[in-house]
C-alpha cells in the first residue's frame, strides 16, 4: 500500500455569487515559481464558472481572484463551464474544461500565452448522438452493453438532433509524443485517447473514422471492485522513467449511491494507448468528514497534481463542494505499481 497524507482543505466557498455554492476540482500548473489554481465555481441553480486563485506554496493561497476567469458566453456553454484541467505544450497553456448547455455535456478548450488573457476554441470533441455512435462503433462487432447503459438516452430524446453522446474529463499530455499531440477523454464508462497533429485536424469526418475504430482508442475499462461502475481522466498525466502516470477516478455504486475514488496507472511513454500496470485498489478514497458529506457525498475527484522533489500533490473535489489536497512519494507510488504490470 501507497502512504497517503491527507493535507486537508485549501479552499472553500465564499459569499461571491460566483461561488457561493461551491468550489471543487481544480486545474494546476506550476510557472514561474508559483502555483496556479484553475477551479471550478458553482453559483445558485448549479451553474458553473471557472475561477483563479494563486498559491505560495501548495496548500497557501496567495491570491484570490473575486471574479470567474471564464464565463458561460455561447449557447453550447450556457449553463456552466466545468472541471478544467490545464498543461503547457511548447510556449502554450492547453486549459480544457466541460461545457454544459442544460442538456449536453462536452470537452471545451481555451489556450492561453500567459495565464490571464484566454482564446477559447469551443468543443473539440465529437457532436453526436448516442444512435450514430452505437451505428459506426458496432461495425466491428457489438460494443458492449454498459455502453447502452450509459450513453442511450430515454424514448424520445433521440427525437431531438440536438441531443449528444456526453464525452467529458478531456486531458492533454504535457508535450507532444512521437510529434503529435495526445489527449484523453471519457465516453462512459471507459477512458479513450486521440493522437493529432493539430487542433484543426479534430472535424467530423476525423470523428467517423475515430468510431469505425473505436475499440482501437479504449485506454482503460474498469477491472476492479472500487472502479466497477465506470471511470473517467484525473489529473493529467506526469513522465517518469517508467511511464506516463495516470491519476484517474473510479467510480463503484453502493446502496448509499456512488463513490468516487483517486486511481492510479502506468502507460507506455512512446505508445500511451497502451496500459503498463493499474493498482488493484483506490490510491485514496473518500474518508474524511469533508470528502463523504457535501453537495454530493463520498467523492474524492482528483483533477490536478504538481511534483516537487519525490512528492506528488494531488488536488482533489472533495464531496462536490472544497478542494482538498493529498500527499505521496512519487517513488513509492511508482515501486508499487511496477509490481502489478499487466
Amino acid at each position: 500500500m501507497v502512504t497517503i497524507k491527507k493535507e486537508g482543505i485549501i479552499l472553500r466557498k465564499t459569499a461571491l455569487d460566483f461561488e457561493s455554492e461551491g468550489v471543487l476540482n481544480p486545474a494546476v500548473i506550476y510557472n514561474n515559481g508559483k502555483i496556479h489554481l484553475f477551479y471550478r465555481a458553482v453559483a445558485g441553480n448549479n451553474f458553473s464558472s471557472i475561477g483563479y486563485c494563486m498559491l505560495s506554496d501548495y496548500k497557501t493561497v496567495e491570491m484570490r481572484s473575486e471574479h470567474p476567469i471564464i464565463i458561460p458566453e455561447f449557447d453550447y456553454d450556457k449553463h456552466g463551464t466545468e472541471d478544467p484541467r490545464i498543461v503547457k505544450i511548447d510556449d502554450l497553456f492547453y486549459l480544457t474544461y466541460t461545457s454544459y448547455d442544460g442538456i449536453n455535456a462536452l470537452g471545451t478548450l481555451a489556450t492561453s500565452k500567459d495565464l490571464t488573457s484566454w482564446k477559447k476554441k469551443g468543443i473539440i470533441v465529437p457532436t453526436i448522438s448516442y444512435t450514430k455512435f452505437k451505428l459506426l462503433s458496432e461495425t466491428e462487432g457489438a460494443i458492449a452493453e454498459k455502453y447502452k447503459r450509459f450513453n442511450e438516452f430515454p424514448p424520445g430524446h433521440e427525437k431531438n438532433k440536438d441531443i449528444f453522446l456526453w464525452d467529458k474529463n478531456v486531458i492533454f499530455f504535457p508535450r507532444r509524443i512521437n510529434g503529435k499531440l495526445y489527449f484523453l477523454h471519457r465516453i462512459r464508462p471507459d477512458i479513450q485517447i486521440v493522437d493529432i497533429d493539430s487542433i484543426e485536424d479534430l472535424t467530423p469526418d476525423f470523428w467517423k473514422v475515430y468510431f469505425l475504430q473505436f475499440r482501437d482508442h479504449i485506454v482503460l475499462s474498469p477491472k476492479y471492485d472500487h472502479e466497477l461502475s465506470y471511470i473517467g481522466g484525473g489529473c493529467p498525466p506526469i513522465e517518469t522513467e517508467h511511464g506516463w502516470l495516470m491519476i484517474y477516478h473510479g467510480v463503484h455504486d453502493t446502496v448509499e449511491g456512488y463513490v468516487y475514488s483517486a486511481c492510479a496507472a502506468l502507460l507506455e511513454l512512446d505508445h500511451p494507448e497502451r496500459e503498463i500496470s493499474r493498482l488493484p485498489y483506490p490510491l485514496f478514497k473518500p474518508e474524511e468528514k469533508w470528502e463523504v458529506k457535501g453537495e454530493v457525498n463520498n467523492v474524492c475527484f482528483p483533477t490536478g497534481a504538481i511534483v516537487e522533489d519525490d512528492t506528488l500533490y494531488i488536488y482533489y473535489g472533495a464531496a462536490d463542494k472544497r478542494i482538498a489536497v493529498a500527499s505521496l512519494s512519487i517513488k513509492e507510488l511508482l515501486k508499487e505499481l511496477l509490481h502489478y504490470t499487466s
